[in-house]
């Protein structure tokens, strides 16, 4: 979600003018896109404006706007900063190009917010939102080839430990026209990989007179976009999971085979806590039977380790999860107070940080060695990829073979490859015959 607003106001600056830079030092402007979700993406953009203070003590012309989460979540706090000089919510994205233009040509600080961030988003902003989204969404910063299209905004889910829905609001499912025809535009710009957006995507909804239409209807409709090859959608909640989602991923080909559906936890007594809204069996039978209507499918998951209370037990019974589950992957954060939360004002964070740190360390153990077998069903097949570009780490022991630089590519199941082959391939779709499958990596050959 964040990685599509900054590319949408980069985009917005480009056709009006602007130039992006490879350092703050070489700007006119300084944009920080923000994050609320753990007190550490916080503290980062702190520390970022700590150093962009200096450099406006030597150029007090440069402009700095800080947009999206945090931005909502402190506002003013976040606007008396020395070196703010625009603050942005996610809601305001549309603005902010005038907004730099004022501060440009006025020199005055800019607070952008939305004052009652759960009321419903009035029809005029949203068709504001919708209009920008159309206008400048594009894969020109993003990976070549692919797309993120965000089908909803917000989140009624109210998890104990979750600042979400207290800065990005309520719900609102986009018109599903809307979301087509902007796949339609991105499908013509030689976009192959669209990826739907979601706080909770299963639980998109939108009636339109007496037709209904979920999640599982927008899957078929964007699968009939001509130039569209892959289509993923992310991130599910386990509530209330809708069956039809799966089926469609059994039957439009263009669906890819993953699901990211994090569990957060393996203790019922932590999840009730967390207001999740299921048990831990729940979650596994939701997991067979996505096995069972999609044999080939991949789930990734995501857990909080040290949350108020979780004792040793209640870690376990995560553990235990994790090995039951046989996750492609999962991410593992430390739990982290959220101002705001029900969590924060009603639990004592009574998990010390370093038994965080060790039972953080001991869930990426336990997948770790669920992939370092799993992932050996690969080696010898030769599998179909999405070519993203250059790797960024070289993992072969020659990262420029036969005068071929290494290339990443990721299957439908969202496993990572590494290969070598010719830079133009960025955006395209390869097979590559898998010699050696890690943890984290698969390794192998183009097939010519």
């Amino acid at each position: 979600m964040n990685k599509l607003d900054a590319a949408l106001v980069a985009s917005a600056l480009q056709k009006s003018g602007f130039i992006l830079t490879e350092h703050a030092r070489e700007a006119d402007v300084v944009l920080i896109n923000t994050c609320s979700v753990r007190q550490h993406a916080e503290d980062r953009v702190l520390s970022h404006l700590g150093h962009l203070k200096h450099m406006k003590e030597n150029r007090p012309e440069l402009v700095v706007a800080v947009m999206g989460c945090m931005a909502q979540r402190l506002g003013t706090n976040l606007l008396s900063h020395e070196a703010v000089d625009i603050v942005a919510g996610p809601a305001q994205l549309p603005e902010i190009p005038r907004l730099i233009e004022q501060v440009l040509t006025q020199g005055t600080k800019t607070l952008a917010v939305t004052d009652k961030i759960r009321t419903i988003t009035n029809p005029e902003q949203s068709e504001a939102l919708d209009t920008f989204e159309y206008a400048y969404d594009s894969d020109v910063n993003h990976i070549p080839g692919q797309a993120f299209v965000r089908a909803m905004r917000g989140c009624n889910q109210f998890c104990s430990y979750c600042v979400v829905p207290y800065v990005r609001g309520p719900e609102v499912s986009r018109p599903p026209h809307a979301i087509i025809e902007q796949i339609k535009k991105l499908a013509d710009q030689g976009v192959r990989q669209v990826t739907l957006l979601g706080q909770t995507i299963n639980s998109y909804s939108y009636r339109d007179g007496d037709r209904q239409y979920g999640l599982a209807n927008l899957l078929e409709m964007t699968s009939r976009i001509e130039g569209v090859e892959w289509i993923r959608f992310i991130t599910s909640h386990p509530g209330h999971f809708d069956d039809a989602i799966l089926h469609a991923m059994a039957d439009l080909e263009k669906v890819c085979p993953y699901l990211h559906i994090p569990a957060q936890s393996g203790s019922d007594r932590i999840l009730k806590a967390m207001n999740r809204g299921y048990t831990a069996r729940q979650y596994l039978d939701l997991l067979i039977r996505a096995r069972q209507i999609v044999p080939e499918i991949a789930i990734a998951g995501d857990f909080i380790v040290g949350f108020p209370g979780e004792t040793e037990a209640d870690f376990e019974a995560t553990v235990y999860l994790v090995r039951e589950a046989r996750y492609k992957n999962c991410f593992v954060f430390k739990y982290s107070p959220r101002p705001g939360t029900r969590a924060d004002s009603k639990l004592a964070d009574t998990v010390q940080e370093t038994v965080k740190k060790e039972r953080n360390l001991r869930l990426l153990d336990v997948q770790n060695e669920i992939n370092e077998i799993d992932n050996q069903q690969f080696v010898g097949q030769v599998i179909k990829v999405l070519v993203e570009g250059l790797s960024k780490k070289p993992h072969l022991n020659q990262a420029n073979e036969g005068g071929m630089p290494q290339l990443i590519g990721r299957t439908a199941t969202d496993f990572i490859v590494v290969f070598n082959g010719p830079e133009s391939l960025a955006g395209q779709f390869a097979n590559i015959h898998i010699e050696k499958a890690g943890a984290l990596t698969l390794f192998g050959m183009l097939v010519e």
